[in-house]
């Protein structure tokens, strides 16, 4: 039990945690196009275009005509923090409009 207790609390200590992970999407469909770097899916009346590298891993027979299911993640490649506009200086009002004076006869 001591023992049990002593490797939970060293493990929270040293922070073991699950390593974050992007979350991962799919998308199902026939094969219409098929290179060395992309796989293009027909999912309703879209295509879609997910990227292929030598990782990726392949289960059967894949080519053009085949109906598949491509888990993917979203990773960003580059960001450009763009600056802030700056605020528009409020306009001052305008002074109500006075009638004339009239002058009397």
């Amino acid at each position: 039990m001591k023992t049990t207790a002593i490797l939970a609390i060293s493990f929270a200590a040293l922070g073991f945690t699950a390593p974050l992970r992007a979350a991962t999407y799919q998308v199902t469909g026939p094969v219409l196009e098929l290179t060395d770097s992309k796989i293009v899916v027909q999912k309703d009346k879209e295509k879609w275009e997910i990227a292929r590298t030598a990782e990726t891993k392949v289960t059967g027979d894949l080519k053009v005509g085949s109906k598949v299911t491509i888990q993917y993640t979203m990773t960003a490649a580059t960001v450009e923090v763009k600056p802030e506009k700056a605020a528009a200086t409020p306009a001052k009002p305008k002074a109500p409009a006075t009638a004339p004076e009239k002058k009397p006869k």
